[in-house]
């Protein structure tokens, strides 16, 4: 609830601390952290006109019903000092130690920052609260209090500034509450918010709240003698309050369409009794007397939800035909609906919750992967919108077999749900069930979904492909890190001896072309840490042993000049190569095969010269390069190579029952293979986006015409995409 204006004193704080903080020397680095604060802030007002340490210390104030560690108060209280009160971290680190003095920096960090709510701030500040999270969780939990104490006292600041504040609480902070389950931060941060973002609908719904009070007030209190009677006759021991409405919940609802007079769950109660068992017994004795709404009854006792929220939730139709929102449960329970799994969280405690504590590192995963996958990608539009989608979209739910609850974003896969359950689980992952039935890989989960993951302990990891199925940026660089390990000493051997071969065509030694003024010349150009950064640079095809030999000769060419100035050297002697794709001149660069057109032997082809990625070879009738005309060169395909190459063909036809397996069977005849297959499907016809496997463009065309045979098949074609 609100407490604008509730004067907190060191000794009220104080007090509360030592409730769950015993530990003597613990208290006294508290005490000692305020005594700072108190005299770096000597003096100096807050806008509002009160002593600027009283911001600090109603911070920790608030914190203290989310038991946090004594670093996190300590830190709350020190929160302001190298901005407000010209601290250094020096000085910090002298009085209170690294753990302090890092949590310090993390809050100074973020705080530092002039927020705004456009694009460009937003992905910002998306970054840097995530950056907090990732290196400390306590740094949220005062992040969110202290924008909460700013809030009570946002009066003080200019209009226009109240209403920036107000809408970048309601986008970005109140979001982040929700989803750690500080429910109760969450919806004081929501209802200030509305007060000074939407005033007048604020005001409307006060005035509405305070003109019925009296009828609710009247209605609960009989209601609340009903039930306890009821319990009493039953030797229940219960609690019963009534439950406020927030008045964003109901702006939120009034938005929706709803009057305010339709809103029936303004009439709440909370029922809390001692035991999971009684919580059923009182479930039971309520609907036996009063009947209760359809479809408004949720357990949440038997199935949590992912942050350990638990309730059982009915509505009924009470006295005087007026509805009421009931909800039942212990005290244990209202410990964390209250103030999420940082109630029970101890950040050091061994002995604390392992369940709670798993959830959270699963939240956390959750945020060092978008980290991760940002420092990767640096691309801030897809950071953006992966924060939007794992962190503040509504997620789904899904269940093990053990009944423990998945959460994860919308659109997720089984794959996800294997990586987020364990990474090992996803590396050893052959296959999924999902509510007792087999499903692809691929596979959308649905909220409710029961996944078994099948797993074989001598799998050899995941495939390159469900990078691509997964939608969580946890899975995809838990994948990409899987190859990556495996690859990088392939990599950089290859790298070095790319580079000792090149050496030798210059007549050079690796000991006269590696000198340490050399090595560092490399490393400053190429901004590596060491050399084995330069081998796999050169293993990886990021850049050629030739480009690498200009860096210290000085002869300052491209690596797409270096390429085409061989190719100029009317050099037509074809090279004895592995590689699928031969290109005169040229025998150490990297070639890749374009997936929008994807060519088989015997295709007409092109290839161009990509930067940093060696050659992507084309159709010459793609139409990603029909515009191209720099950077193009002649290959050529090896026609000493014996393989199959993939392609996409889309196949159209009439419906019919096992249309799929004639088509598969018909590969049999061509030494075709389906590797996968996208179905499209509306009333009247059936597409096939088919990937097929094949040796040469004669084996394809002949698989073509052999399912054109099929009365059911309209039109069959080889796709660019």
């Amino acid at each position: 609830m609100e407490q604008e204006n509730q004067k907190i004193t060191f000794d009220d704080f104080l007090n509360k601390v030592k409730k769950y903080i015993k530990n003597k020397k613990e208290i006294q680095t508290i005490i000692k952290a305020y005594e700072f604060a108190l005299a770096k802030h000597f003096k100096s007002k807050r806008l509002d006109g009160s002593d600027f340490i009283d911001h600090p210390l109603n911070v920790a104030y608030i914190l203290t019903d989310l038991n946090v560690d004594y670093a996190t108060l300590s830190t709350a209280l020190l929160h302001e000092i190298i901005d407000e009160g010209n601290a250094t971290v020096l000085e910090i680190k002298e009085e209170f130690g690294d753990e302090i003095t890092k949590l310090v920096v993390s809050v100074a960090k973020i705080n530092k920052l002039s927020f705004s709510i456009e694009n460009e701030w937003t992905i910002n500040y998306y970054r840097k609260i995530l950056v907090g999270l990732c290196e400390d969780v306590r740094v949220i939990f005062i992040k969110l209090a202290d924008r909460l104490h700013n809030l009570r006292t946002l009066w003080a600041i200019p209009e226009e500034k109240q209403k920036e504040k107000a809408k970048e609480t309601l986008e970005i902070l109140a979001p982040i509450a929700h989803r750690l389950g500080i429910y109760n931060i969450k919806s004081e941060l929501e209802d200030l918010s509305l007060k000074y973002y939407k005033p007048d609908a604020y005001t409307d719904i006060v005035r509405n709240l305070n003109n019925t009070k009296k009828e609710r007030e009247k209605a609960i209190k009989e209601m609340k003698l009903k039930i306890s009677e009821m319990l009493n006759n039953n030797n229940i021991i219960h609690e019963i309050k009534g439950r406020s409405k927030s008045i964003f919940s109901i702006y939120q609802k009034m938005q929706k369409g709803r009057k305010f007079n339709e809103i029936y769950d303004i009439l709440a109660l909370r029922v809390y009794v001692k035991s999971e068992q009684n919580c059923y017994l009182t479930l039971g004795l309520i609907h036996s007397k009063y009947k209760p709404v359809p479809k408004r009854f949720k357990d949440f006792i038997a199935m949590p939800k992912e942050n350990m929220y638990q309730s059982l939730h009915t509505t009924i139709f009470g006295i005087d035909g007026h509805l009421f929102e009931i909800q039942i449960r212990t005290y244990d329970m209202d410990k964390i609906a209250e103030y999420g799994i940082a109630s029970h969280w101890s950040y050091k405690d061994k002995n604390a919750d392992h369940k709670l504590k798993d959830v959270m590192e699963q939240k956390l995963e959750m945020f060092r992967s978008l980290i991760d996958l940002n420092n990767e990608e640096g691309n801030a539009d897809e950071f953006l919108k992966n924060v939007q989608s794992e962190v503040l979209n509504d997620n789904l739910y899904a269940f093990t077999p053990k009944g423990d609850v998945i959460e994860l974003p919308i659109g997720s896969t089984p794959i996800d749900f294997a990586y987020r359950v364990h990474t090992e689980v996803g590396e050893k992952m052959i296959g999924a069930i999902i509510n007792d039935n087999i499903v692809p890989l691929d596979y959308e989960l649905k909220d409710g979904d029961i996944v078994k993951i099948n797993i074989n302990k001598n799998a050899k990891g995941p495939s390159r492909e469900w990078i691509n199925i997964a939608k969580t940026a946890q899975a995809k660089n838990k994948i990409k890190a899987f190859f990556n390990k495996i690859d990088k000493s392939d990599v950089i051997e290859k790298g070095e001896e790319l580079l000792l071969k090149e050496l030798r065509k210059h007549n050079k030694s690796f000991n006269e072309f590696l000198t340490e003024s050399n090595i560092n010349i490399l490393l400053e150009e190429l901004n590596l840490d060491d050399l084995l950064d330069v081998y796999y640079n050169i293993g990886s095809s990021k850049y050629t042993a030739n480009y690498i030999l200009n860096l210290i000769y000085k002869e300052n060419k491209s690596k797409e000049k270096i390429i085409l100035d061989k190719l100029l050297l009317n050099n037509n002697k074809i090279i004895n190569s592995k590689n699928d794709i031969l290109v005169e001149g040229i025998d150490d660069i990297k070639i890749n095969l374009a997936s929008c057109c994807g060519p088989v032997l015997g295709d007409n082809i092109i290839g161009y010269i990509t930067k940093g990625k060696g050659i992507t070879v084309h159709r010459e009738e793609c139409h990603n390069i029909s515009n191209l005309e720099e950077r193009i060169i002649e290959v050529n395909w090896n026609p000493n190579i014996n393989k199959k190459w993939p392609t996409n063909l889309m196949v159209e036809a009439t419906k019919k029952d096992n249309l799929l397996l004639e088509l598969i069977a018909k590969t049999a005849h061509t030494n075709v293979s389906i590797q996968s297959v996208n179905t499209i499907s509306n009333n009247d016809f059936i597409i096939y986006d088919l990937i097929v496997s094949v040796e040469d463009t004669e084996k394809l065309n002949k698989y073509i015409n052999d399912i054109k045979q099929l009365p059911e098949i309209h039109k069959v074609e080889r796709v660019i995409k």
